[in-house]
């Protein structure tokens, strides 16, 4: 019996087919892609929970970061109110310190006009004096003797 190519390519695939199940490679084959499956499996679920557990971190620090910037808008408000109040009170300051300086030169003003007026009464009083001064020792020259004996007479009259 002649066998031909065909025939002895045939019993090879059976032979190793054969071996392949006697010595269980099929299951081995499985078995490795069964734990290759498991493992890309377990890959996918240990990503799918890194990225919810970076969804939620992501989540917490935009919570995070709203609550910053609306902290920092409501610093910013309360400097800009403060900032306001600081110059209303300025001014008003300003204000009452410009009034109070204002009486006290009004009130020098008024003290020097009093004693400008009180200097210049008792300048004219001085004046009015030495006035008088000259005045009666002029009219004493000429009538001082006629006054003298009228002033005896007038104290004897009364005296009497």
């Amino acid at each position: 019996m002649k066998f031909d190519a065909s025939f002895w390519a045939l019993m090879g695939f059976l032979l190793f087919f054969g071996l392949m199940f006697y010595m269980k490679i099929p299951g081995m084959i499985t078995g490795m892609l069964d734990k290759r499956v498991k493992k890309i499996s377990d890959d996918l679920e240990s990503a799918r929970q890194l990225r919810e557990e970076a969804q939620a971190l992501l989540a917490d620090y935009e919570r995070k970061r709203k609550t910053a910037e609306d902290e920092a808008s409501e610093i910013v408000e309360a400097a800009r109110e403060e900032a306001t109040r600081l110059t209303e009170e300025a001014a008003k300051s300003l204000e009452l310190l410009v009034a109070r300086r204002t009486r006290a030169v009004e009130d020098k003003i008024a003290q020097a006009e009093i004693h400008a007026v009180g200097e210049v009464r008792a300048r004219s009083a001085d004046i009015a004096v030495e006035a008088a001064r000259i005045a009666l020792k002029g009219e004493m020259a000429g009538k001082g003797d006629d006054i003298i004996e009228q002033s005896i007479k007038d104290v004897a009259a009364r005296i009497n």
